[in-house]
């Protein structure tokens, strides 16, 4: 990834209505912090996902005022040419992960939809599920290297727009990590959907089953907002 100033990256790529819920982060001193650790570890030759026109994919593929389902994952696929900026998703033509591959059998269970053939989730951040992993950037090949640098406050504060100023949102959280950041959402306010990760090492102690993917749409329904299409379509996504 070729580093540029986050704040010029937040000033010239991000949707217009998460630039105003927050323009304010940018100027925070753990930003100046992450910024300059991304500038260090490029400097050192380090490879880092995803792209630099993708750290905020998830916020520009699903305006603030459209956000309907809230998706938290832990931290961006840190091998070559998966990470796009979409928890959990992969640009077409790559395998589909385990940890979605278990998510596309929980939907399937739950509403009877097929297994979709690829990993690329672009359909569900348009309808207005916000993809969003706690760490928005790694280093190719190691795991949560860029856990504890700062991005976890802004996606702290991106959830805590979300709790504040939104209502009648669902937020799936999947996993502990997920549940920890989830403490923040008043629940009077908001539908909660927890359980086990999708990962294989978890998948079959809670997650399928859990119909999360139904118990969604059905509170949306009770919202008066139009459901999620769940299904995953056979497009050539390969551009995206």
């Amino acid at each position: 990834m070729t580093v540029l100033p986050i704040m010029k990256l937040a000033s010239t790529q991000l949707e217009p209505t998460w630039q105003q819920q927050l323009h304010t982060e940018f100027e925070q001193p753990y930003m100046r912090q992450l910024q300059q650790f991304l500038q260090q570890q490029t400097q050192q030759g380090k490879v880092i996902y995803p792209a630099a026109k993708d750290l905020f994919k998830a916020l520009n593929s699903a305006p603030f005022d459209q956000v309907k389902v809230v998706i938290l994952g832990q931290d961006p696929y840190h091998g070559p040419h998966q990470a796009h900026g979409l928890s959990f998703s992969v640009p077409e033509g790559n395998k589909v992960p385990p940890s979605l591959r278990n998510i596309y059998k929980e939907i399937s269970r739950d509403l009877g939809l097929p297994m979709p053939s690829h990993g690329c989730l672009r359909t569900w951040a348009q309808q207005g599920v916000l993809l969003l992993n706690a760490t928005l950037s790694v280093e190719q090949s190691k795991a949560g290297s860029h856990q504890g640098k700062g991005w976890e406050a802004f996606t702290d504060r991106i959830v805590q727009q979300l709790n504040q100023k939104r209502q009648g949102l669902v937020f799936m959280l999947w996993g502990n990590y997920a549940q920890k950041k989830g403490k923040m959402i008043d629940r009077s306010k908001h539908r909660v959907l927890e359980s086990v990760h999708p990962s294989p090492l978890s998948a079959h102690g809670g997650f399928i089953g859990n119909g999360h993917f139904s118990a969604a749409n059905t509170y949306l329904q009770q919202q008066g907002l139009s459901i999620i299409d769940w299904s995953v379509p056979e497009v050539n996504l390969s551009l995206f």
